[in-house]
């Protein structure tokens, strides 16, 4: 049976995250009725490489696809894509090996979070708007405190979501990027639990604020904690921006996914 890596962009205000739910419009479920109706079988099997959760956008998630006959990868972008709403949006579909699983595969995935320095008439649903001025050089100290192997316990949650069950996460590279019109907080690590990168979020703009030290952040990564789930960023602003299968696969230019 042939194998696709599917690469596809999704805005994901209407949806009740990517993971198939009883009762609940998903992204993966909306995707599976096309392809379902595409090969006339409900014998598919479709993984994604990132759990995103209601109310998160993909700028390229990554998708594995085994299905039961053969159809060309540029004519199936095009069946797919003609039959999803207008907020998906299938990017690239190619063959890959049968082994390929585009969860288990993965070696890095990158999470972009956009915070709005002013109010948007149109970004709403891509940005968090604070309004107080936050200090993007205290955010920049505090989150290089995160490079390298921690356990982020008290940043995440393993009951629910997120890609893996270790709380111990491989933290590749973070950056903080000071726009002018907004401050975007990039991580790129080897999974993410459910929540992790907001909660993340939402105590950097505590430091921003001058509410927190960058010492006291890195407190929280060697100690459990409650503290960061009482500061959980909105999904509004958080992206999946790319997932990474080589090593020397090179990250894009930082930028804003959506500019206010």
């Amino acid at each position: 049976m042939p194998t696709y890596k599917i690469t596809l962009e999704y805005e994901g205000t209407r949806f009740s995250g990517w993971q198939v739910q009883k009762n609940a419009k998903t992204v993966q479920g909306i995707l599976l009725q096309s392809l379902q109706e595409i090969f006339g079988t409900t014998q598919l099997d479709l993984q994604g490489a990132g759990r995103t959760d209601a109310g998160v956008h993909a700028a390229a998630q990554v998708v594995s696809l085994v299905a039961p006959n053969d159809i060309p990868p540029d004519v199936l972008r095009i069946k797919i894509n003609d039959l999803l709403p207008h907020d998906i949006n299938i990017l690239k579909v190619e063959r890959t090996h049968d082994r390929f699983q585009a969860r288990f595969n993965a070696k890095r995935r990158t999470y972009l979070y956009q915070i709005s320095t002013r109010r948007t008439a149109f970004g709403k649903n891509y940005v968090w708007w604070v309004k107080d001025q936050l200090d993007s050089r205290a955010m920049r100290a505090a989150a290089k405190e995160m490079t390298g192997m921690h356990d982020f316990s008290s940043f995440g949650d393993t009951k629910v979501g997120g890609d893996a069950k270790s709380t111990k996460v491989m933290i590749y590279s973070v950056d903080v990027v000071d726009t002018g019109s907004m401050i975007l907080f990039r991580i790129t690590a080897s999974h993410f639990l459910w929540k992790m990168v907001r909660r993340i979020v939402g105590v950097l703009v505590e430091v921003g604020r001058g509410n927190l030290t960058p010492a006291k952040f890195k407190e929280l990564l060697d100690t459990k904690s409650d503290y960061p789930a009482k500061f959980t960023a909105p999904p509004s602003g958080l992206f999946l921006e790319c997932v990474q299968y080589e090593d020397k696969e090179m990250l894009p230019e930082i930028k804003p996914l959506f500019k206010v």
